[in-house]
């Protein structure tokens, strides 16, 4: 994988760069032919380039009988080239001047008008170049200088071995370069894929479960070991999360199963007794185990609907039925029925408010639900002459307190008390439950978008702090 990612690397630098060279020399010669055949002003702007002005400059040019004349547009255009002309007849004598230099010559032979044109300078400024024109059986030779120092033409002469050389000489160049590029793309792309290779790794190790991973981070993917390092870290702690929750799942189904088997023991032994034709029993004590029989029914199906409620809670499953009700009113209604409750008629529990209406949407039945379970949480981790506070206040937000003089909570058992399937050390036989009633109110409290904190010490009871 390592060389195949090195390899793919060099490739593609190598490749782009011999792209990009052939793509530019391409487009230089293309523009250069277009720019020859078809007059197009590439590489001069928007001006005529000097060879083109001199070649169309015969049409500025008038001759009658023998009298040679440029048109006033011809001379304009030489003004504004900043340009002289001379025009020669068969002969090489000159027989029309424009704007020519004082002491040019007036006479050409053959050989001086192909030196001038090629070679020759008039001065350092001024380029020379040569035009026709033909008038019935005459012809008519002309030049035009044009002076400007950035204007340049050179002759080359070549042999076409000598090119063979040239091309020769830049196919090893090129090959070179080729050769050049691959040493330096090798040793970017040991510096690029090197820490790729060591990521694609990790990430196959924690793929595979194993999230023992954690880099240096460094060099230019920094971040990304930074990611997979944080990655790395969330997974090992959401597999001990796992384990711990499995291991409490599994405890609690051991749990449940025993105290689901003890009340199915208890119902089945009754109605087996009921139903034997050999015990004859009052209606007393029909309805006594009929009674019991109930109890332990309803002990299953509150297990039951906890497993199901903190099932849906859990998935976001749960629609929550919001209405408009006066929690004060609500809180006080709970605590009436608790207290109502043959079993805790006898629970010291206050009800404490500042302000008699605090109108808050929710879903009443899920609420009551969330603080049913919280009170209870209280009686029945504590003695039976616990204080229990219920006090709510609004101020920005609504504050709920649920406070208690018990026993207080131990802090490895408060760190886990909203844990799913967790029952307390302290919890008694009465109330042994479905280990889901804390749990269920905190996911309660938080799909009504509230806070739930819960803050203990040991001898001096339990506070629990709600605000939504």
């Amino acid at each position: 994988m390592k060389w195949k990612l090195t390899g793919r690397y060099i490739l593609s630098i190598v490749l782009v760069v011999i792209l990009v060279v052939f793509i530019n020399i391409f487009i230089m010669f293309a523009l250069l032919i277009a720019q020859s055949i078809f007059n197009m002003q590439i590489f001069q702007g928007n001006k005529t380039s000097p060879e083109h002005f001199a070649r169309q400059f015969q049409d500025n040019i008038n001759i009658t009988s023998n009298y040679v004349t440029i048109t006033e547009s011809g001379k304009k255009a030489l003004i504004k080239k900043n340009a002289w002309i001379q025009i020669l007849d068969e002969n090489g004598m000159v027989v029309y001047s424009f704007r020519a230099p004082v002491g040019i010559k007036e006479k050409y032979t053959p050989s001086e008008i192909v030196q001038t044109y090629k070679y020759k300078e008039i001065n350092a400024d001024t380029t020379v170049f040569v035009g026709e024109k033909k008038e019935r059986a005459n012809n008519y030779s002309y030049f035009i200088g044009i002076e400007n120092p950035n204007l340049n033409r050179y002759f080359i002469s070549y042999n076409n071995r000598d090119i063979y050389q040239v091309i020769k000489v830049v196919g090893i160049v090129f090959i070179i370069d080729i050769f050049i590029a691959l040493l330096i793309g090798y040793f970017f792309s040991k510096r690029l894929t090197q820490p790729l290779q060591i990521l694609i790794n990790g990430i196959k190790r924690l793929a595979n479960k194993d999230y023992t991973v954690n880099y240096e981070s460094k060099g230019v993917y920094k971040d990304v070991f930074n990611n997979v390092n944080f990655l790395s870290n969330q997974l090992t702690a959401n597999e001990k999360e796992r384990k711990k929750l499995e291991m409490m799942r599994e405890d609690w189904i051991g749990n449940i199963s025993h105290d689901i088997k003890t009340p199915l023991a208890s119902i089945q032994g009754y109605a087996e007794l009921i139903k034997d034709p050999d015990y004859h029993f009052s209606l007393e004590e029909i309805r006594e185990y009929a009674e019991i029989i109930e109890q332990k029914s309803l002990y299953i199906k509150e297990v039951m609907e906890d497993l199901n409620l903190t099932t849906r809670l859990k998935n976001k499953a749960l629609s929550l039925n919001k209405k408009t009700v006066n929690i004060v009113a609500l809180l006080r209604n709970i605590v009436i029925d608790i207290l109502n409750d043959p079993k805790y008629s006898n629970r010291n529990i206050v009800f404490h408010v500042n302000q008699e209406k605090i109108p808050v949407a929710i879903d009443e039945i899920l609420f009551r639900r969330a603080i049913n379970n919280l009170i209870y949480n209280a009686i029945v981790h504590n003695d039976e002459n616990v204080k229990i506070n219920v006090r709510i206040e609004k101020n920005k937000r609504t504050h709920i307190t649920i406070k208690d003089d018990g026993k207080g909570i131990k802090k490895e058992e408060l760190d886990r008390i909203f844990d799913r399937y967790y029952r307390g050390t302290n919890t008694g036989d009465a109330h042994r439950g479905s280990g889901l009633g804390m749990a269920i109110a905190k996911d309660i409290i938080q799909e009504h978008n509230g806070e739930l904190t819960i803050n203990s010490e040991i001898g001096h009871g339990t506070t629990i702090d709600i605000k939504f």
